[in-house]
């Protein structure tokens, strides 16, 4: 298959072009190539997809495209470079798509989605809202211009390469051992994808022609299952405090990324639907997940020196876990 990946130079873009020229395919990746650099092996072209005509390089037919995009502008430019010279077209969109993050065991079928963004706007960072609605729009804009469409609602993805240091401020963690600053309540659950599983049910769907909206994440666990699994697979010796949620707020221990944060933890129970989403679907369509300990070796394996950008500090952590204990 001839492939085109819009992007394919960072994180999740990159995972897809590597599996699928280990699948056999002809890969070509199109991005500004400012980001980073495509795998070994793609044929790279470099657009501008904020130009109406930023497309102009890319030339012949593609069996499948795979399109990460977050601006419904370059969606617009893209569908409208493309008609007639598709196949297959997955548009990567986002579980910040759903209107409803309370609600646990939500599928696609059941949880409502945000309104579309209004006509004109095209700033998804100015809000968490503003994403979700802009790939709302995305994901529109993709299934009126062609026939054969996945959308892929994707959910935390993790693993090697991972820009955000969220999952990888876990794996560190426990690589250190000692004692852990764990948040919540161990029954709690989360949910998280590998970029490489998700890549590979990416491409495997552009083989098998698979149509319709799936949540591209593997099944909740709880923060037990969580942490055990990043002991299994790093070997780590630490010991776990569970501290409360009550504690963490009014400490100022921000939620999910950034400075002074606690990565995958979230307030309840205004998020309790975020990181539980019902995925017997995804599946059942093929989506296949590897255990976490696997994950955790090899994003630690993968560690570069810039990885520590969010999460608490040491000396923060020691901190809180100080006065913790002496309430």
């Amino acid at each position: 298959m001839r492939i085109l990946v819009l992007g394919g130079t960072v994180f999740f873009g990159r995972a897809v072009a590597r599996q699928a020229l280990a699948a056999g395919h002809d890969v070509t990746c199109a991005a500004r190539g400012t980001s980073g650099d495509p795998v070994d092996g793609a044929r790279f072209v470099m657009i501008d997809r904020s130009d109406p005509d930023g497309l102009g390089a890319i030339e012949g037919t593609f069996d499948a495209v795979v399109d990460v995009a977050r601006k419904p502008s370059h969606v617009r430019h893209a569908v409208a470079a493309l008609a007639g010279r598709v196949g297959h077209y997955t548009f990567v969109s986002s579980c910040s798509a759903y209107a409803d993050a309370a609600t646990p065991d939500q599928t696609v079928a059941t949880g409502p989605v945000l309104p579309a963004a209004e006509p004109g706007f095209d700033d998804p960072a100015a809000s968490p809202e503003a994403y979700g609605r802009c790939k709302v729009t995305c994901e529109e804009l993709v299934r009126e211009a062609f026939a054969d469409v996945f959308v892929n609602r994707a959910g935390l993805i993790v693993g090697p390469e991972d820009p955000t240091g969220r999952f990888d401020y876990w794996v560190a963690r426990h690589a250190r051992g000692g004692e852990i600053l764990a948040p919540g309540d161990p029954g709690e659950r989360v949910q998280y994808v590998d970029v490489r599983d998700l890549a590979d049910w990416t491409v495997r769907a552009a083989e098998e022609s698979l149509t319709g909206t799936f949540d591209g994440i593997g099944t909740p666990i709880t923060r037990r299952e969580f942490h055990a699994g990043l002991q299994a697979g790093l070997g780590g010796g630490g010991t776990l405090t569970w501290v409360s949620q009550d504690f963490l707020t009014a400490h100022d221990v921000v939620a999910w990324s950034g400075p002074r944060s606690l990565p995958l933890w979230l307030p309840l129970p205004e998020y309790a639907g975020f990181l539980t989403r019902d995925t017997t679907p995804s599946l059942a369509a093929g989506l296949r997940t590897r255990p976490l300990g696997e994950t955790a070796a090899d994003t630690l394996a993968a560690f570069s020196d810039t990885r520590h950008i969010t999460g608490l500090t040491e000396e923060e952590e020691v901190a809180l876990l100080r006065e913790w204990h002496a309430q």
